[in-house]
């Protein structure tokens, strides 16, 4: 469903600022395939997401979706391959808009746009049936601002937005790093649930080691824009964070340091 090809990417190129955030990076996931990546600060993790989502262009190598090749296609002709979900909760919504009316964008991405009601009765019962699922009220607010949410019933909206239209790659980037410990266990008991009956292909970047281990049925680790381990089935489901350190300090030569995943 993803394949990333041979990918390099070097900001500031022939300057003093030089950074190859991803070195030859090849990657393949399959349909249904849910990866969680880490790494530590600059390892390339968000580079790769925005790779994949056309944030940035390919300095070397290519991007299949679904078969497709999108390496040369500008971020918004991505976007129908694509559902994403970002680590701010105020973002990829509109603040301004109800709940409704945010859910019948993201239902419309991809379908020719022409003149006629916005939304019918049979759409907002699909979206109350929706958010019904969600078991966080939002069934009853349909017309409530999506600003006025709290960052996790927000992240959980985007989420449900993200996949109304099954995508064929979801992409979550850190998006339950800016929750408390309690609202980031909800939204991701949500993720596990909507991508399991979607069946959706996902790359999840998180820098909470637990998170990576928990969630999944591949593990990636990088540094320094590469792939440093590979961990699936058995081997990820009997893996510790212990375990995780010591074998990225055999893999790359040096510790693991990075507070921020150590202490998530």
């Amino acid at each position: 469903m993803l394949e990333v090809r041979c990918v390099t990417k070097i900001f500031n190129a022939g300057t003093v600022n030089e950074k190859v955030a991803l070195s030859d990076l090849s990657l393949t996931l399959n349909d249904g395939d849910f990866v969680t990546v880490i790494g530590g600060n600059g390892a390339g993790k968000s580079t790769l997401l925005n790779m994949v989502a056309g944030v940035y262009p390919v300095d070397k190598g290519s991007i299949l979706i679904d078969g497709v090749d999108v390496t040369r296609l500008s971020e918004y002709k991505r976007a129908k391959y694509i559902g994403r979900v970002f680590q701010d909760p105020m973002m990829g919504t509109a603040a301004d808009m109800w709940v409704e009316e945010n859910m019948a964008i993201a239902d419309r991405r991809g379908k020719r746009r022409g003149f006629k009601w916005a939304l019918t009765k049979g759409d907002r019962e699909h979206y109350r049936e929706a958010l019904k699922e969600l078991d966080l009220g939002l069934d009853t607010r349909l017309t409530t601002k999506m600003g006025l949410l709290s960052g996790g019933q927000r992240q959980a909206v985007t989420l449900l937005m993200a996949t109304l239209k099954k995508p064929q790659l979801l992409l979550l980037d850190e998006h339950t790093a800016a929750l408390d410990p309690k609202t980031a266990s909800k939204v991701l008991e949500i993720t596990d649930r909507l991508v399991n009956e979607h069946h959706l292909t996902t790359l999840m970047v998180t820098h909470n080691m637990k998170d990576a281990i928990a969630h999944g049925n591949r593990l990636i680790m990088l540094n320094e824009g590469k792939i440093i381990l590979d961990i699936s089935g058995e081997e990820k489901k009997k893996l510790t964070v212990e375990a995780l350190l010591g074998a990225f300090a055999k893999a790359a030569g040096s510790e693991f340091a990075n507070d921020r995943a150590l202490l998530g």
